[in-house]
């Protein structure tokens, strides 16, 4: 069995097409592999009720053809790389959140293949945040393990070493003091509770991001999500060996993400 490389090496001046598939919208951009930023504008489109493949396919695709038609764009058989909210394994979707119950089993990549008429790479959404988070934003330059976490709904996380993604990586379940890590530490909870934010840093956050650090001992923290634009509030109550930079990529991540997932080699045969 041969293991997937999955070491990023962007190619200059290289653009991609990368798609954020989410419960409520679908999202693509072109993407500039050699900057990390977005080639004119995002085009979006409400994600249909139900979000059956066939419906998302179909939605992808006009996002895809829109942005193909741009001057800007790649050339016409370039990868396009795409997020779901769900966990991926070779491209296939193991789990399915916010979207229809049809999507597990469903080989995400041969499907969109199929539809695009080019080759598709699909990956997590937390995964794709992380990993443009990792190479472009935050963590660029850094050395060893960066672990990116987004706290919102739950808890995403994203796993970066050296580059290197190591996907679908849960440690927003990690079970810590008999609880599901999110269901205390996550900013639902805060807001569930009415926390305090320093409460919030100093008992939940804190308990969780020690935990973390213990298991994996990372070079740097990301943390991302909505609340991290209220950063100030919460992380200089936090008490850390590791360094805590905040999420600079914002809503572009998955775009940028996914876009950079479609550029390396994948070979998941064996």
């Amino acid at each position: 069995m041969t293991t997937p490389d999955t070491t990023v090496v962007p190619v200059p001046s290289r653009r991609v097409i990368g798609i954020d598939f989410g419960g409520t919208g679908t999202k693509g951009g072109i993407v500039d592999l050699d900057t990390g930023e977005l080639v004119g504008e995002r085009f979006r489109i409400a994600t249909p009720r139900p979000a059956t493949p066939e419906a998302v396919a179909e939605v992808v695709a006009q996002i895809v053809a829109e942005l193909q038609s741009r001057p800007e764009a790649p050339g016409p058989d370039s990868p396009v790389g795409i997020v779901f909210p769900a966990i991926i394994k070779d491209g296939v979707a193991l789990s399915a959140a916010n979207i229809d119950k049809s999507w597990i089993g469903t080989d995400v990549d041969a499907l969109m293949t199929e539809r695009l008429g080019r080759p598709v790479e699909a990956l997590n959404d937390a995964d794709a945040a992380g990993l443009a988070e990792a190479v472009y934003g935050a963590g660029r330059g850094v050395k060893g393990l960066v672990i990116v976490i987004t706290l919102g709904t739950g808890i995403g996380s994203a796993l970066v070493m050296d580059g290197k993604l190591v996907p679908n990586a849960e440690l927003g379940h990690l079970e810590i003091d008999g609880h599901d890590a999110e269901t205390r530490a996550s900013a639902a909870a805060r807001e569930r509770e009415d926390l305090p934010w320093k409460k919030w840093a100093t008992t939940r956050l804190q308990r969780y991001f020690s935990h973390v650090e213990f298991l994996f001992t990372p070079s740097l923290f990301i943390v991302g999500g909505g609340v991290s634009k209220k950063a100030e509030k919460f992380l200089p109550h936090l008490s850390l060996r590791t360094p805590v930079e905040v999420a600079r990529l914002r809503n572009n991540a998955g775009i940028v993400g996914s876009a950079l997932w479609a550029s390396v080699p994948h070979d998941a045969a064996g």
